[in-house]
C-alpha cells in the first residue's frame, strides 16, 4: 500500500520544481516583453531595478529566438514563444511523468499555460504596486511598478473614483483578474473534455 505513495509524492515535488523554475523564468520573458511593449528602459541608470535580472534569466532562450522570430511592432515575440516554448516543456515533461492530459492536448495546455501564468503575473505585479505605493511611495522599484500598472489601472480609475481618498482601482483589478482566471479554468475544463 506504500509504493504507490512515493511516486506520488516524487510526482508531487517534481511538479512543484517545475512550476517554481518555469514560472520564475517564463515570469521573467512576460515581463520582459511588457515592459519592451511599455518602452520602458531595462537599464539600472535608467531606474528599472529589474531590467538587469530580467535579461539574465531570460537572455539564453530570447535572444537565439530573436534571430529566427522578429518583433512585431512594440511586441518582442521572441519573449512571447520563449514563454510558450517554457510552459510547453513543463506541460511535456508532466506528461512523460504520466501527469496530465495525452500527447495531442500539451500544445493547447502550454497556450492555456501562458494565459495562467499571465493573470498570475498581473495578480502579483498589482500586489506588490499596492503595498510599495503605501509603504515606499517613493521609492526606483514603485516608481517602476507604477509605469508597468498605470495603463492597467487607467480604465477603472475612469469609472471607480476614489472612496475616502483611497483608491480602490488595485482591488478591483485584482477581482477582474480573479473572475478571468475563473473563465479561464471552465474554458480550459470544457474544452479538454471534448
Amino acid at each position: 500500500m506504500r509504493a504507490p505513495v512515493v511516486p506520488s509524492m516524487l510526482n508531487q515535488i517534481i511538479s512543484l520544481l517545475l512550476d517554481v523554475a518555469i514560472g520564475l523564468v517564463a515570469g521573467a520573458a512576460l515581463l520582459r516583453l511588457y515592459m519592451q511593449y511599455q518602452r520602458i528602459p531595462m537599464s539600472q541608470r535608467a531606474g528599472n531595478p529589474l531590467g538587469n535580472f530580467i535579461f539574465s534569466l531570460t537572455d539564453w532562450l530570447v535572444l537565439p529566438l530573436r534571430k529566427l522570430v522578429p518583433a512585431v511592432g512594440r511586441w518582442d515575440i521572441s519573449s512571447l514563444l520563449a514563454v510558450y516554448a517554457l510552459e510547453l516543456l513543463q506541460v511535456g515533461v508532466l506528461w512523460l511523468l504520466g501527469m496530465g492530459a495525452g500527447p495531442a492536448q500539451l500544445p493547447l495546455l502550454a497556450v492555456f499555460g501562458v494565459l495562467r501564468l499571465t493573470l498570475s503575473a498581473l495578480i502579483g505585479l498589482v500586489i506588490v504596486y499596492a503595498v510599495l505605493s503605501w509603504t515606499q511611495a517613493h521609492s526606483p522599484l514603485t516608481d517602476l511598478l507604477d509605469r508597468l500598472c498605470a495603463p492597467l489601472l487607467r480604465p477603472i480609475r475612469k469609472l471607480l473614483p476614489l472612496v475616502g481618498g483611497v483608491d480602490l482601482s488595485p482591488l478591483a483589478l485584482l477581482v477582474l483578474a480573479q473572475i478571468a482566471a475563473m473563465v479561464l479554468g471552465g474554458v480550459q475544463h470544457a474544452l479538454l473534455q471534448r
